[in-house]
């Protein structure tokens, strides 16, 4: 495949972000809480914030700050100010508990915390335990002129980014493009999180690889995208932080997607061209009656990732705005993205094709491949894929083969050469030696017209060895035998929900993917 120029033109990130700060210096960057910032703007404050990173903070090349913010504007303005200044940015969860705060700062050793000052009572609680020594406090109005105040022993960051004056001069990153750039703790719903590895090349190269998809649709300085996923997950962080950000975007930035009102007031000025999200955030904005009277006449991208697409969420999408989803895949410990579907020929319950330089092959449980058109685990080599987990050898070797990434995705490659994904190989339940995957089964019960939501997980039965529970939130009265008897029509027998359990909300994550973990602990 022809290699991207983009992937080589730089050293490392700080060069990559300067480059896209000073081209597009006079345009909007980011958009958040009424307040538009431009790259000029962007540029100067974390030019400021990097300075004071370097010379008063006395942090050196390759030291590891966390960044614990939700979607404001700090948040891009501390992370390119942390790579401007050569440092590892330690992705951070603002929702964590002490106890994850703990784990993760100290397993990556971080030196230094960007923080909201919403969390700092539970920093406070752990911060003896950890090796961190600089604290930069940030309020969600302190670039709106109400910062807020930081407690002795800590750092304001608008006093670090706003000094005004004459702009100081920074020490250039010296990064090598194998040098880490960012640690994302990952997979801590399996075992202790662990940190993957990702370096300048990675995150340079998925970059750029998303840029040639995104770039047959979009022009450069023209769009603007709606940023509802957080982040500090590296979906976001890649796409909207690196990619969208080099071609001129404009990022409109939403702290609470769950919000949905407040979601809808931020967007409503903006002509938005572009967004991303996830089942529940389609479903639910479009039952919103503000949100489905807004113009979507310029909206040409709507980018769906890190949850299966199900055909009713991307059918409604679809209705509502006229503009179609094109779903991706990929993980943490890819940089993320792996595949995505190409504009106008999405195929829905596919991720559509590897991105450039990325191979995609699919292996059975002794890791040789298997015959075209079949099921196993799918792997994936490429530019993109990580080092490394942090300082574990051992977990490394056994996800890393030859070049290739054990994902721990079931799937198959069709012949049209579209990626699919049958579901998780954790999540698979077996009935009576049968693979069910909770991937189909929820996409059948999404299709039923009073169901708004579904999630499968298996029990233990004495008869069948696991038995599929359906977990539902419906509109309206709905009779069990009659979810039943509509399975019974599109599945397969053992398929069908054994138990059928009514919610009036599922448990998510921050950015909305349903927690099945949290239901496999309700009784059958």
């Amino acid at each position: 495949m022809k290699k991207s120029g983009l992937n080589m033109q730089f050293n490392n990130l700080a060069e990559f972000i300067e480059h896209g700060l000073d081209k597009f210096a006079h345009l909007p960057a980011f958009n958040c809480l009424g307040q538009t910032l431009t790259f000029a703007e962007v540029e100067e404050k974390s030019r400021h914030l990097a300075q004071w990173l370097q010379h008063e903070a006395g942090l050196e090349r390759g030291d590891r700050i966390a960044i614990q913010l939700p979607n404001i504007s700090q948040y891009p303005i501390a992370a390119y100010a942390a790579l401007r200044a050569g440092l590892v940015i330690v992705n951070t969860n603002p929702l964590y508990t002490p106890r994850e705060m703990q784990h993760q700062f100290s397993d990556s050793g971080a030196r230094a915390l960007v923080i909201l000052a919403d969390f700092l009572e539970k920093f406070e609680a752990i911060k003896a335990d950890t090796d961190i020594e600089r604290v930069l406090v940030t309020g969600a109005a302190d670039l709106l002129g109400n910062p807020v105040d930081a407690p002795g022993g800590y750092h304001g960051l608008v006093d670090a980014i706003g000094r005004g004056g004459e702009l100081p001069s920074i020490e250039k990153s010296t990064a090598v493009r194998e040098d880490i750039s960012v640690l994302q703790y990952t997979g801590g719903t399996t075992g202790v999180a662990k940190g993957a590895s990702l370096t300048h090349a990675n995150l340079l190269a998925n970059a750029a690889q998303m840029l040639e998809r995104i770039s047959q649709r979009g022009n450069e300085g023209e769009e603007i995208f709606v940023c509802p996923l957080p982040l500090y997950h590296i979906y976001a962080f890649t796409v909207n932080v690196l990619a969208l950000f080099s071609m001129g975007t404009m990022n409109v930035l939403i702290p609470n997607p769950r919000d949905l009102d407040g979601l809808v007031r931020a967007i409503k000025p903006f002509r938005f061209t572009g967004m991303a999200g996830i089942n529940t955030l389609f479903t639910g904005l479009c039952r919103h009656q503000e949100f489905k009277a807004l113009d979507f006449s310029s909206l040409k991208m709507t980018f769906s990732g890190g949850t299966a697409l199900t055909t009713s969420a991307a059918e409604l999408w679809q209705s509502v705005t006229g503009c179609t989803v094109t779903e991706g895949w990929g993980l943490s410990e890819t940089s993320p993205v792996i595949t995505l579907n190409e504009f106008d020929r999405e195929e829905i319950g596919t991720v559509g094709t590897p991105l450039a330089e990325t191979e995609v092959q699919v292996w059975d449980e002794q890791g040789r491949q298997v015959a075209p058109g079949e099921s196993g685990e799918l792997v994936v080599r490429g530019p993109q894929v990580m080092a490394g987990y942090w300082q574990r050898p051992e977990a490394t070797a056994e996800v890393l083969r030859d070049g290739f990434f054990r994902t721990g995705d079931v799937g198959l490659v069709q012949d049209n050469g579209n990626v699919r994904i049958v579901d998780r190989l954790k999540d698979m339940i077996i009935v009576s030696g049968f693979n069910v995957y909770p991937n189909e089964v929820e996409d059948v019960l999404c299709r039923h017209p009073q169901i708004i939501e579904a999630a499968v997980v298996g029990s233990p039965s004495e008869q069948t060895g696991e038995a599929v529970n359906a977990h539902l939130v419906v509109e309206g009265e709905l009779d069990q035998a009659a979810i039943v008897d509509f399975c019974r029509e599109q599945l397969t027998a053992y398929k069908v929900p054994k138990h059928i359990h009514f919610h009036s909300e599922l448990p998510k994550s921050t950015v909305g993917k349903i927690l099945r973990r949290e239901l496999r602990s309700t009784p059958a």
